[in-house]
């Protein structure tokens, strides 16, 4: 998977304008590449959000017509202290799925990276917004790696949620033990085990 965007640069001015500086469609398919993905941070007050969702609507079509898939990774976000946050609250999640589910003339291709909301019991709310394939990330774990996979468990039961994307949650564990967390991951996405 080949990641499409990142030129807005952490902690700039123009962060959010989230310019495509990495693989391009023709890119993907010309290095034999399985899908792309992209980053979605949308600030209502920050005019180069404006921008990435014009690329990122492009970009979306070109996949498509190329029969690739996209993932995307929406965020609504907003600038705290000089810095941009994400917001996890389910209500900015669901908006943020529904707006990247709307680009593009074609979702056909398109799948949602999400993350899991503040209040887990809210995630279900937030994946009505769209009809379209999910995975999660893996976020801040914190100190508590079982609550996280708790998390992760309750929400790959809902019917558009197919998978994780969680790599720094299992390189990097609380504990220390990378095999554990991800033989926990693996029996989050088997039918019928339940994790720790």
């Amino acid at each position: 998977m080949g990641s499409m965007n990142r030129g807005g640069l952490a902690g700039a001015a123009f962060e959010l304008d989230d310019r495509f500086t990495g693989h391009r469609p023709d890119d993907l398919v010309r290095q034999g590449f399985d899908a792309g993905k992209l980053l979605l941070r949308i600030d209502h007050d920050d005019p180069g959000s404006l921008d990435t969702l014009h690329t990122a609507a492009r970009t979306i079509d070109a996949m498509a017509a190329h029969r690739l898939p996209v993932f995307v990774e929406p965020f609504l976000c907003r600038r705290v202290d000089g810095r941009l946050r994400n917001d996890l609250g389910a209500a900015a999640v669901a908006t943020s799925i529904a707006i990247a589910s709307g680009l593009a003339g074609t979702s056909a291709y398109t799948w949602l990276k999400v993350p899991v909301t503040d209040d887990p019991d809210a995630m279900g709310r937030a994946m009505e917004a769209s009809t379209l394939p999910a995975v999660l990330l893996g976020g801040e774990v914190g100190d508590d790696q079982d609550a996280a996979y708790g998390k992760w468990r309750d929400a790959l039961r809902l019917p558009t949620v197919r998978g994780l994307v969680v790599g720094r949650s299992l390189l990097y564990p609380v504990d220390g033990d990378v095999a554990r967390a991800v033989d926990t991951a693996v029996s989050l996405l088997q039918p019928g085990r339940e994790g720790p």
